[in-house]
């Protein structure tokens, strides 16, 4: 009852907030446009398979290191004195751990879960960035 205090007052969950919302909305344009406008933004022929293979090397590696983290997150013994708001902005699902403290079940079938899919969108985002800017940047 008394972790509470530890919690980041509202104006910071904000941040938070927004943050993920706008990798969600650009996550989810980028899964219904066609394919040919996503290649014309990114430079690339409609049929090169890195249009599509590098963004979700980087969605499957944000997912899975994501996931790790969600599960050490709700492992991690209470000696540790994780800061709230550093694990908040690594792992939104640690706000369910502090608050009602799941089962292990709970954690590996849906809180772990939801948060590799909320940075495995970031990934994604990145991934598309990194495509779509990478050549101008560096040439």
């Amino acid at each position: 009852m008394l972790r509470g205090a530890e919690l980041p007052v509202q104006s910071e969950w904000v941040l938070f907030v927004v943050a993920l919302a706008v990798v969600g909305l650009f996550s989810v344009t980028v899964a219904v446009l066609p394919r040919s406008w996503i290649a014309k933004a990114c430079k690339k022929d409609r049929d090169d398979e890195r249009l599509f293979l590098a963004p979700l090397k980087w969605l499957g590696s944000f997912a899975a290191i994501s996931y790790l983290l969600a599960l050490v997150a709700y492992l991690a013994p209470r000696r540790w004195n994780l800061d709230p708001q550093l694990m908040l902005s690594l792992c939104p699902m640690y706000f369910v751990k502090i608050t009602i403290d799941p089962s292990l079940v709970d954690t590996f079938f849906i809180l772990a879960p939801m948060n590799a899919a909320a940075y495995g969108s970031l990934g994604l985002v990145l991934g598309y960035a990194r495509l779509a800017f990478g050549k101008r940047i560096s040439g």
